[in-house]
């Protein structure tokens, strides 16, 4: 076991930058759902002049099968072209109130079958991480949760435990100058692991 004392980390913090696919912008690459409100919401736009069938919902986190509890309205709808649509989550079940915990937002964009005429018909699904905040867990920035974390290198593998109350998102982390590949998240009181490039 070997401690890390030199290494790149920078969290993703920018909430704001759509997400494009197929014709259909997704306002936000995830979503903050404040335990305060009763609801959160995404923006789905259609800036094409064919219409997509949406279909959303919502997964629990890898590994757990039991239902996920949130429900989406509209669950289902066309989104005509030029159209913009504002999908509501709402929260049907309990979830802990001493930390963040985290879900899958899926959405799901399915092109009309005239836009389609003479041509592989194509639905695209993208997932973005739906985040659950208890109302009482107070306001911390991304820099202050990192700086909080613990590095561990054991043999080919990086470790990162995470002590905070935050679901923390990695977009790039470096070792020896050496790029990390398939980095993640990891998950309030758990412990991630990744492969060390070589020459890491």
């Amino acid at each position: 076991m070997k401690f890390i004392g030199k290494m790149i980390l920078i969290s993703a913090a920018a909430l704001g930058i759509t997400d494009a696919y197929a014709g259909v912008i997704i306002g936000g690459t995830r979503v903050i759902f404040d335990g305060a409100k009763k609801e959160a919401s995404i923006n789905v736009n259609n800036p094409d002049s064919s219409p997509y069938l949406i279909q959303s919902w919502v997964d629990m986190p890898q590994g757990e099968n039991n239902k996920a509890p949130f429900v989406i309205t509209p669950p289902l709808y066309r989104l005509e072209g030029g159209q913009q649509n504002v999908e509501r989550i709402v929260l049907t079940g309990a979830l802990p109130q001493n930390k963040e915990s985290l879900f899958w937002l899926n959405i799901k964009a399915i092109p009309s079958a005239a836009a389609q005429t003479n041509a592989l018909q194509i639905a695209v699904k993208t997932r973005i991480k739906l985040i659950y905040r208890p109302a009482n867990l107070k306001g911390s920035s991304p820099e202050e949760q990192a700086n909080q974390l613990k590095w561990q290198r054991r043999g080919n593998t990086l470790e990162v435990s995470n002590p905070t109350q935050y679901v923390i998102n990695f977009n790039e982390i470096s070792l020896g100058g050496k790029k990390v590949e398939d980095v993640t998240f990891v998950l309030p009181g758990s412990v991630t692991r990744f492969a060390i490039p070589q020459g890491g």
